[in-house]
């Protein structure tokens, strides 16, 4: 529910829409490359693509709204901004609040060895860890469901030290990628896919046979 979002952040960030309203957070699993971002890009080669993995969330999620033609569906993706320059959804949140994944944050640490550092806060998910992204929001404004109980996400990480240590991973060496593998999964990306992540986005094309 949209309520559940909005009873945990700032009136700044809140999504305009009754409490009631019902939203979906769309997350994408190491199988997306293989089996939604290769075949779109062979499929769209003759057309331009700026951003590969974006506009391939776009394009199966306005697949999506085609399935419910009598249904009002607003679609805010991870990537976009409001004019302040702000997100339009705070994606994390979402995901928590939605019980999809566990939203590691500062506060949930007790003893905090950080002092003054800015420390952000970390999805887990409880079958692929930090192998996952968060894509996006499917709001239906005209389906208000009342009685839908919220589920808890699966706190994975439990204990005050592996907390920690993924903050700590996640912070300081989020580059090696460490933290993604904080508890055991069922799931990693493929050795092609962490070679396109890692890859600056202007060379990404190459690694897709797009130049």
């Amino acid at each position: 529910k949209v309520g559940w979002y909005n009873a945990v952040l700032q009136a700044a960030f809140h999504l305009p829409y009754p409490d009631d309203t019902l939203a979906f957070v769309v997350l994408s699993t190491p199988s997306m490359f293989d089996k939604a971002l290769k075949p779109f890009v062979n499929k769209e080669r003759l057309k331009i693509i700026r951003d590969p993995v974006d506009q391939c969330v776009s394009h199966h999620l306005s697949r999506v709204k085609e399935k419910f033609p009598d249904q009002k569906i607003d679609i805010i993706f991870d990537y976009e901004l409001l004019p302040n320059r702000k997100p339009k959804f705070l994606a994390q949140t979402a995901a928590h609040v939605a019980g999809a994944a566990y939203y590691y944050q500062r506060k949930d640490v007790k003893l905090d060895p950080w002092g003054k550092k800015k420390i952000y806060g970390v999805c887990i998910h409880p079958k692929y860890g930090g192998w996952f992204a968060i894509r996006g929001l499917l709001l239906f404004p005209d389906i208000q469901v009342r009685f839908l109980e919220q589920s808890a996400p699966v706190d994975c990480v439990s204990t005050e030290e592996k907390r920690i240590e993924l903050l700590e991973q996640f912070n300081l060496h989020w580059q090696d990628g460490r933290y993604r593998d904080i508890i055991e999964v069922k799931e990693r990306y493929s050795e092609e896919q962490r070679a396109y992540f890692a890859t600056p986005p202007a060379e990404r094309f190459r690694l897709l046979g797009l130049t």
